[in-house]
């Protein structure tokens, strides 16, 4: 084993990210990766026993105790999972490191970790609200100053139809829309890496040919060649993520149903109603996993937990339970 125990931290870390931009993360990603990195190493750096410029750290500084220390200074304030998100950060750099021969072992063992609760997912609220949402924003809106009405219902189309986060409808291009009549599919780049695949109902296919051929109308035929971003703004450019989010939520404004989107859960919201609505209609969780690209089968179980909870309720809520409970004495 190669040793370099005492190669600085920083020009380690440099060669993590390199590595880790292979896999092509999104920048917020790997911005993500670096912050979280240097501020832990910067409290190791600071420790008040052997105070060190972040500079000249040496990777032998990071020791069980002074990474326990920096990490309880930073967990200061923070609330779990960002202290989480950090720590896994951490343990992906020494599993990095471990491989490529650098150190013996894993230290993030001897650091503990808090404990995150799954947050509860965030549909739209209301039953008929993704039907007036895709009906509002299907008609052309004389008060904007360029409608785009095909684009638009496709962007909310994919969300809601085919569950896709933001930085997915980024990655997609053209050619990501793969497939013969009947047998269409959406190939996605997720999270971490996991690639997957998704099949398109004829309806979506529908949509996303109505949009394609409107920037074709727009732009010319050159523009939608496979590998062209299949996302675009209303120049023909590719869109961006605040691009995104705006478009997403000015649908919703035009729709009216801004009160029913869970706070800050705006294009999420869409692929958290995709998931509760599988639930609802009986998907297991595997195939809830497969569909989201989630990594772990406990995410996809929650929406189906989620999902048998709010039907009790409903039962629970119904007059004549109450009066059968009279009746049995339990009113």
């Amino acid at each position: 084993m190669q040793d370099k125990s005492d190669h600085l931290l920083l020009s380690l870390v440099e060669e993590f990210l390199t590595a880790r931009a292979t896999r092509k993360p999104s920048p917020h990603t790997l911005a993500a990766y670096r912050r979280d990195l240097l501020a832990v190493a910067r409290l190791v750096a600071e420790d008040p026993a052997t105070p060190l410029p972040l500079a000249d750290l040496p990777l032998s500084a990071l020791t069980p105790r002074t990474l326990r220390s920096a990490f309880a200074r930073f967990a200061a304030g923070r609330a779990p999972a960002s202290i989480h998100r950090a720590w896994s950060t951490w343990n992906s750099f020494f599993t990095f490191l471990v491989a490529d021969g650098v150190v013996a072992g894993n230290p993030m063992s001897a650091v503990d970790k808090p404990v995150v609760p799954t947050p509860p997912p965030k549909p739209l609220r209301g039953e008929r609200t993704p039907e007036e949402l895709l009906e509002a924003v299907s008609r052309v809106d004389r008060r904007q100053r360029d409608p785009w009405p095909e684009r638009d219902l496709a962007v909310l189309a994919l969300g809601l139809c085919a569950g896709l986060r933001l930085s997915e409808l980024l990655a997609l291009r053209v050619g990501s829309l793969a497939g013969r009549a009947g047998e269409r599919r959406v190939d996605v780049a997720g999270k971490g890496g996991r690639a997957r695949t998704i099949p398109i109902e004829p309806e979506l296919d529908a949509v996303l040919e109505a949009y394609l051929e409107s920037r074709r109308r727009r732009f010319g035929a050159r523009t939608v060649g496979p590998d062209s971003p299949l996302l675009v703004d209303r120049s023909g450019a590719p869109l961006r993520r605040g691009g995104l989010q705006y478009l997403v939520w000015s649908c919703y404004r035009r729709a009216g149903i801004t009160d029913r989107v869970p706070r800050g859960a705006q294009l999420h919201a869409l692929r958290h109603t995709f998931a509760t609505r599988l639930a609802e209609d009986g998907a297991s969780a595997s195939e809830i996993m497969r569909l989201l690209g989630h990594a772990s089968l406990a995410t996809s179980q929650h929406y189906i937990e989620v999902t048998a909870a709010q039907q009790r309720a409903a039962v629970r809520a119904n007059r004549t339970n109450r009066v059968l409970g009279r009746l049995v004495g339990l009113g």
